[in-house]
């Protein structure tokens, strides 16, 4: 059976830790591949100002290039309306029925699990893969369920790397260049 890893995510723009978060569950879960699902409209962020789809996606395919484990998926764009993942994995789950998914997510989300839309149908579907971050306890009826593994340290955020573009700071080692040249190329966050 195949084992993939979903990395899901607004990634506007995608940035050194979510590759370090993807290559080490990989190698942690030995999975097969990492897919790097960016998220449409994602439900907790409904009416924020993402940049396009379109630019977001290529930031993907940036970002991704050189890694041979790392695939995009697009599955959410396919769909209208936010995204919420059981539905997701539903769909993907029909198209793959020799794949076991590990759906990776950050700590701080662990606690956040009660809220997902599903999630005990979620999780006859995927295998939660969490990422442990210091200073963020974890407290859910949950957490048992969740392979918790651990990763270097990287504190950057999508968020920071778009306020430090904004005030014209240096973003690099935040971000793989390709991404910063084509953020460059098209005036992203400028």
């Amino acid at each position: 059976m195949k084992k993939i890893g979903i990395l899901g995510g607004t990634f506007d723009p995608p940035h050194y830790g979510h590759l370090l978060i993807a290559e080490e569950a990989r190698i942690a879960c030995s999975l097969d591949e990492v897919w790097f699902m960016p998220t449409r409209i994602p439900p907790h962020k409904v009416g924020s100002n993402l940049c396009s789809d379109a630019d977001r996606i290529e930031m993907v395919k940036q970002a991704i290039t050189g890694n041979s484990y790392f695939k995009l998926c697009l599955i959410e764009f396919e769909r209208v309306g936010p995204s919420y993942t059981v539905d997701t994995m539903i769909e993907l789950k029909k198209c793959n029925e020799d794949t076991s998914f590990f759906f990776i997510i950050g700590g701080d989300m662990i606690n956040y699990l009660p809220h997902w839309k599903d999630i005990d149908k979620l999780l006859t579907l995927v295998t939660f893969v969490g990422i442990q971050r210091p200073g963020h306890p974890i407290s859910s009826s949950y957490s048992e369920k969740v392979v918790m593994i651990e990763v270097p340290q990287l504190e950057i955020s999508s968020s920071e790397i778009r306020e430090r573009l904004q005030h014209r700071k240096s973003v690099r080692y935040l971000l793989p260049e390709t991404v910063h040249d084509y953020i460059k190329e098209r005036n992203i966050y400028g």
